[in-house]
């Protein structure tokens, strides 16, 4: 088997999951709420679904160095593409008066338990594979990827979904979903599924308190946290700043379209074409967003709104792989499954915390909350600074060796 075929059909997998992930959080809301659902209720719909991913991507990460990468990716797949069909079904059904609006509510949050509880198997999966068949000089520019792959999901799933749901509410869910059974039909066949092999005494076994875990897991929450952040707020801020615009709802895509496209660019030159250093990578990476979240604290212009998005998005397309091939070339082969679980397991922290955190924030002034962001940004660059981890010199010549 190719390794570069697995690479690639698992590329196009997280590809698959990013069109649905993003589609999803435009169509369900508001049929939801039609059907009588309060902003409330459709919240905690996503919520359950983000609390069961952060508690099960570890274990997935552990279970595919026991069971191969090949198996859970493919387990991951076939349990999102279940929970597209069992999201729409009951809205489906609660739209023809088939399915009594009592029931909607309580079947919602199981179709979208299925995706936390099993979806979120794909992405350790995934990227433990990707550690196992790449050296460690190339390693910063697949991970870079396998997230560019995620994130063109993101910003492709509402365009084509918007074309698909002039065929019905439905269409986008079912193609959706077919695409990543098309998915894991090539990865079983591309894929070879060798488990790791563990050593007896598991004297290497990690932990979340693991020294060569926590703080990239620190990092990667706190990143998280203003990603979410800025993702949760940017509807509120756009129609607070430029209520006198038109077409806001235009802006709020070109938005995500920018952050989207600017972390797309950032990856392919900052870890491919010029690449940089990992520690150089967090460190440019979080003062692109320290400045960003302080042009957008400071300037109510919407072309200083544009930059600040656009820097964002550099910022974090340098950040989120380097933390995840720093991550894995601290661990050995035998736990990189594990470790790609514990770092997926942190990144729903974010949004579960952006609820009673940030918003209360932005509720007093909007200005707070990104001032407050750019401050743990520059908390960031000060622990990357002072915690020795980032600053071997393994990570160095990972990359610039290449």
């Amino acid at each position: 088997m190719s390794k570069s075929a697995g690479s690639s059909w698992l590329k196009f997998g997280l590809f698959s999951v990013g069109l649905g992930q993003s589609f999803v959080f435009v169509l369900v809301p508001p049929l939801a709420r039609d059907l009588g659902l309060s902003e409330f209720q459709v919240s905690l719909i996503f919520a359950f679904s983000a609390v069961a991913w952060a508690l099960t991507s570890a274990m997935w990460g552990r279970a595919s160095d026991k069971y191969g990468r090949r198996n859970i990716a493919i387990l991951g797949l076939l349990g999102y593409a279940f929970s597209l069909i069992a999201l729409i079904t009951p809205l489906f059904l609660a739209e023809k008066n088939i399915l009594n609006i009592t029931f909607l509510f309580p079947m919602l949050i199981l179709g979208r338990l299925v995706n936390g509880l099993v979806g979120s198997a794909t992405r350790p999966a995934a990227f433990a594979y990707v550690a196992d068949t790449t050296s460690k000089s190339k390693r910063t520019v697949k991970f870079a990827r396998l997230e560019s792959s995620f994130l063109i999901g993101t910003v492709s799933g509402p365009l084509i979904g918007g074309f698909l749901i002039l065929i019905s509410n439905e269409a986008p869910f079912y193609i959706f979903s077919l695409i990543a059974l098309i998915a894991s039909i090539g990865i079983y066949k591309n894929v070879e599924n060798i488990p790791q092999k563990t050593k007896e005494s598991n004297i290497n076994k990690i932990s979340w308190l693991t020294d060569s875990i926590w703080p990239f897991l620190l990092l990667a929450s706190i990143t998280s946290f203003c990603n979410a952040s800025l993702f949760q707020s940017i509807g509120f801020y756009v129609n607070d700043s430029f209520s006198s615009l038109d077409d806001l709802a235009i802006i709020v895509s070109i938005t995500f379209t920018l952050l989207s496209i600017s972390s797309i660019v950032s990856q392919y030159l900052f870890t491919d074409q010029f690449p940089l250093a990992h520690y150089k990578l967090l460190i440019y990476g979080s003062l692109m967003m320290v400045l960003s979240y302080i042009s957008m604290g400071y300037s109510d212009k919407i072309s200083i709104y544009y930059l600040s998005i656009i820097m964002n998005g550099l910022g974090i397309g340098m950040i989120r792989p380097a933390i995840s091939s720093s991550l894995s070339i601290s661990q050995s082969p035998e736990n990189q499954g594990s470790a790609a679980g514990y770092l997926g397991s942190v990144i729903p922290i974010g949004h579960l915390m952006t609820p009673f955190v940030a918003m209360p924030i932005y509720g007093i002034n909007p200005s707070y909350l990104y001032y407050f962001s750019s401050m743990l940004c520059v908390l960031c660059i000060i622990f990357i600074i002072s915690h020795p981890i980032f600053k071997k010199s393994g990570y160095e010549k990972s990359i610039t060796s290449s």
